[in-house]
């Protein structure tokens, strides 16, 4: 998210619309205006305001990976050999083509990354972590940890947005 404008004031019923829409993105628009208090018109403007500067980016399905058949969802932390800024741009270029990389955040602390894969089993993770490790991505080492049951899976905007979800 880019930084908030000064020019952009956000009121209460702007970041009702964020918590609405970060949890329940295709809610009817009548519903939404309901939810925050609002008419129609005004709501949709506000929305369209807050497209505008780029507060929201989009609109997805969350998908439930067990309806679409088995697979194995891991965390790597990923250190690199290398922490020249050359190194890090080589890193996020190559894994930007991996689509079976779902996320990919720079962490400070021990490790420079921390990844989020997806894949059909161990094996066909294994083979893309030993893929990236043959490629000139400069990863030294890597942990990996193996999702066995989800927990708590919100929204990051939730936390931001003071809704209570969760």
């Amino acid at each position: 998210m880019s930084p908030l404008r000064p020019e952009l004031r956000l009121d209460d019923r702007d970041i009702a619309i964020l918590a609405v829409l970060s949890r329940e993105g295709r809610i009817a628009k009548t519903d939404l205006a309901g939810r925050v208090n609002l008419s129609p018109t005004p709501c949709w403007e506000r929305m369209k305001r807050l497209e505008k500067a780029g507060l929201i980016r989009g609109y997805r399905a969350e998908i439930d990976l067990v309806g679409l058949g088995p697979h194995v969802q891991v965390f790597v932390t990923v250190e690199l050999e290398s922490h020249r800024a050359e190194s890090f741009q080589i890193f996020e270029r190559t894994i930007a083509r991996m689509d079976q990389i779902t996320g990919c955040w720079a962490i400070g602390g021990g490790y420079d990354y921390l990844m989020q894969v997806v894949t059909r089993d161990v094996a066909a993770f294994q083979s893309l972590m030993d893929g990236l490790l043959e490629s000139r991505a400069g990863v030294r080492r890597y942990f990996s940890y193996i999702v066995t049951k989800p927990v708590k899976n919100l929204p990051p905007a939730s936390a931001l947005l003071g809704d209570g979800g969760g």
